[in-house]
C-alpha cells in the first residue's frame, strides 16, 4: 500500500497555552501511523479562525499533505470555530463522512448531536474535523478508517474500481 502523508492539528486554547494536556492530537497521530500514514506535522493552535484558516491552507497548498486531521473546536462554545475555518478552506464537502461519525457516536452519547465536525476536500487534501475528546476521536476514527485510503486514492485520480 502506498504511504501517504498526514498532519494533525489540535485546536484548543487550553492545550495551546499549556493549561490542558493535548490527548486528542497524539491519539490521532498514532491512529494515522497505524494506518500507514507518515505524520509529517503535528501542531497545537488556539481557537482562532484566521490562524486555523492559514494553517489549513498552508498544509493543503504548500505542503500538499494527503490528510489533515483536526481535533477540537467542534462544539458549541463561543470559541469553537473549527467547522467555520474548515468550511472557509475546503472546496467540496463530504457530508456522509461527518454524518457517519455523528451517527455512530450518537449511539453512545446524546451529546454527539451537538458536534459540528466538517469533512471536506481542498485540492487533493482530505480534511477531517474530529472532536476534542479522546474517546470521541477514537470512536470517530473507527468510523472513517475503512474508507480513508480509498478517499485519498480517489482524490489522487485513482478512480478505477
Amino acid at each position: 500500500m502506498t504511504r501517504h502523508t498526514a498532519a494533525v492539528i489540535t485546536l484548543s486554547d487550553g492545550a495551546h497555552y499549556g493549561t490542558r494536556e493535548d490527548k486528542g492530537g497524539p491519539l490521532l497521530a498514532a491512529r494515522l501511523r497505524d494506518e500507514a500514514f507518515d505524520v509529517i506535522r503535528t501542531q497545537i493552535l488556539p481557537d482562532d479562525k484566521a490562524a486555523i484558516v492559514q494553517c489549513l491552507t498552508h498544509l493543503c497548498d504548500t505542503l500538499k499533505v494527503d490528510v489533515i486531521a483536526t481535533t477540537g473546536g467542534t462544539g458549541l462554545g463561543p470559541r469553537d470555530v473549527t467547522p467555520e475555518a474548515t468550511s472557509e478552506v475546503i472546496q467540496r464537502t463530504i457530508p456522509g463522512m461527518a454524518e457517519a461519525m455523528r451517527m455512530r457516536t450518537l449511539e453512545k452519547t446524546p451529546f454527539a448531536m451537538t458536534s459540528r465536525q466538517v469533512v471536506g476536500v481542498r485540492n487533493q487534501t482530505l480534511i477531517i474535523n474530529f472532536p476534542g475528546n479522546p474517546k470521541g476521536v477514537d470512536e470517530c476514527f473507527e468510523v472513517i478508517q475503512p474508507v480513508l485510503h480509498h478517499v485519498v486514492q480517489l482524490l489522487h485520480g485513482h478512480t478505477a474500481h
